[in-house]
């Protein structure tokens, strides 16, 4: 299995995870404009352009 595994690789995935998460529930002000439907969508643009 090529898993986690390592704690630093876990350590990202489960940052990653949360951060999703916190997107779709508009706690952070990235696509807070969006429809909630389309709010993980609008953040990844966001993001994306800001890089």
């Amino acid at each position: 299995m090529r898993g986690l595994q390592t704690d630093r690789t876990a350590q990202v995935a489960i940052t990653g995870h949360a951060f999703v998460q916190n997107l779709r529930r508009g706690h952070h002000e990235l696509a807070e404009d969006a429809r909630p439907t389309l709010r993980l969508v609008a953040a990844f643009i966001e993001l994306a352009q800001a890089i």
